[in-house]
């Protein structure tokens, strides 16, 4: 996972300062803006911290490994939690608790043509489910799978999620980006040294 998103611009639609990630990134703030991405395959956590107000998303892919994927300790299983683990730490050095953060996630449509016999969405999906269940990160909204990309507007200030459904091409942007995000993630190893904070209840 890339530490920060290199894109910035101002979006106009919402009249506020942006930063928008691509597949493999996450970013994360506190204050006005917005982060934005556009999903197909992939998913992305939105996490919020209400007392501080400090917001952070994520965008990823697990590896295609195949069956291997269902075993807890499978190279796609690390590589989620690296990812997930990432975004939750760098909320924490902004001054949020892991403690009160809830979830927003989205993505995982079947929109990657070649890839149905793998489902790399619905296995994305039940990754990020299954993780934030475990680390009791409550997820108060969703919308997931199907077969439709998603555009991202999530505000860290208020916490708000705005989406918008896609209906994308095989040669479109997205669909390439994902490939070529796919064809990394499968020749390279899983995630990276990450501290995991120690929770207390």
């Amino acid at each position: 996972m890339e530490h920060t998103a290199p894109i910035r611009y101002f979006d106009r639609a919402f009249q506020v300062e942006a930063v928008k990630i691509l597949p493999g990134q996450y970013y994360a703030a506190s204050g006005d803006g917005a982060i934005t991405t556009v999903l197909g395959s992939c998913v992305s956590t939105c996490l919020w911290d209400p007392l501080r107000r400090i917001g952070g998303m994520n965008h990823f892919m697990l590896p295609g490994d195949g069956e291997a994927a269902a075993s807890p300790v499978a190279p796609s299983a690390r590589f989620g939690v690296y990812a997930m683990e990432v975004l939750i730490n760098e909320m924490v050095h902004l001054g949020a608790d892991r403690r009160r953060m809830v979830a927003k996630v989205f993505g995982g449509g079947r929109v990657l043509q070649g890839f149905d016999a793998l489902d790399v969405g619905a296995k994305n999906c039940q990754f990020v489910l299954e993780f934030l269940a475990t680390e009791t990160i409550p997820v108060v909204a969703r919308d997931l799978l199907d077969v439709y990309a998603r555009k991202l507007h999530f505000f860290p200030a208020t916490g708000k999620v705005q989406l918008k459904k896609l209906h994308i091409l095989p040669n479109d942007t997205v669909n390439q980006r994902e490939r070529e995000y796919q064809s990394r993630l499968d020749h390279s190893p899983a995630g990276g040294e990450v501290e995991i904070f120690q929770r207390t209840r």
